[in-house]
């Protein structure tokens, strides 16, 4: 059997979890304050999900790198994965935060999506 040491992130409490794992499952569950931490702790063990934010390169926009994140958690093994397949990503079309930039990116069912507006580069930008 294994101990690990969690702090859990899902209230303002920050409680430190102390998991008992076999097998790659969670068995015990200790230093909680509420039940939000048990679920915590099993996730983090049994699958870990991030929410991966990024940049991706544009060109001809008021943005050099647009700001993206997913609009769900993904699954942490992935997180590398998902981090190749953005820096090959170009955007040279206007995007306002809250817009797709790609659909259910690595077949995950999650979007890319912006977090900030990028718009068309205007002209007195380009007389420096």
């Amino acid at each position: 059997m294994i101990n690990k040491q969690f702090t859990c992130i899902e209230c303002p409490r920050g409680c430190v979890l102390n998991v008992e794992i076999e097998s790659c499952r969670v068995v015990k569950v200790s230093g909680n304050k509420c039940s939000k931490g048990e679920f915590y702790a099993q996730s983090e063990v049994e699958n870990p999900l991030r929410i991966l934010t990024s940049t991706v390169l544009t060109k001809g926009l008021s943005l050099k790198m647009l700001p993206v994140r997913t609009d769900r958690p993904i699954p942490k093994s992935r997180v590398a994965e998902a981090a190749v397949n953005i820096k090959e990503l170009r955007i040279d079309k206007p995007a306002r935060a809250g817009d797709v930039i790609a659909e259910n990116f690595l077949g995950l069912g999650v979007d890319l999506v912006a977090t900030r507006d990028a718009l068309k580069e205007s002209p007195m930008n380009n007389e420096a």
